[in-house]
């Protein structure tokens, strides 16, 4: 694979200049100032944390993707996303959900062959396949929110609001290409905003989580 390859995939890149995404690789800010918000709130939380630590990681692995534009920025791009989704996940299942840590290991490791048959079922889905592996994320949360909806209502309902903030930001990605005649600028700044505003909500329903089975 060549490292080096250049990637123009938005809108907003003209060619292949380091600013050619100035908006794009800007608002990956929106990452680091989440990341930072959230610190300040989960003091002796090792967990939430780490998601802090990774969130700040989100932005600059984007910023990196939105301005070198080469198949080794992609990687440093996705690489911590795929690393927050385990790590929430793993919090989920040890900590909400209650397993002992190596079920919750197990159970986290299944997004793998989870994700590996839900994608190709996204894929015959014409609008929803241009962002195919972020959909499987909302589909957990949904999964997760229903089933704590009795039990645990307050992280039952994070998980649902973080839910649909997610299918809104998946779905501004999706569009960029679309409206690139009518909106040059794209999309694609708004799909990291929101969704650095979902990560950081979602680190807050856990630590609120954390926080309320602390005092019990």
């Amino acid at each position: 694979m060549n490292w080096l390859a250049q990637i123009d995939g938005y809108c907003e890149r003209t060619d292949a200049a380091y600013w050619s995404e100035p908006i794009n690789a800007l608002t990956n800010l929106a990452f680091v100032i989440g990341a930072a918000m959230m610190w300040r709130r989960t003091k002796d939380q090792p967990l939430a944390r780490a998601l802090c630590v990774i969130l700040a990681l989100i932005g600059i692995g984007s910023y990196l993707f939105h301005t070198h534009a080469t198949a080794w920025a992609a990687l440093a791009d996705v690489a911590p996303i795929g690393v927050f989704i385990l790590v929430y996940l793993f919090a989920v299942h040890r900590d909400v959900l209650g397993f002992e840590p190596r079920i919750a290991m197990f159970a986290t490791a299944l997004f793998v062959p989870y994700a590996a048959i839900t994608v190709p079922v996204l894929n015959a889905i014409p609008f929803v396949r241009i962002s195919n592996f972020y959909w499987t994320v909302p589909i957990l949360l949904f999964a997760y929110a229903f089933a704590l909806r009795k039990r645990l209502p307050d992280t039952a309902k994070g998980f649902a609001i973080g839910c649909a903030l997610l299918c809104l930001s998946i779905a501004l990605r999706s569009l960029d290409e679309f409206l690139c005649a009518a909106f040059p600028i794209g999309t694609h700044f708004m799909w990291h905003c929101l969704n650095a505003a979902m990560l950081t909500w979602m680190i807050h329903v856990y630590s609120r989580h954390m926080l309320a089975t602390r005092s019990l």
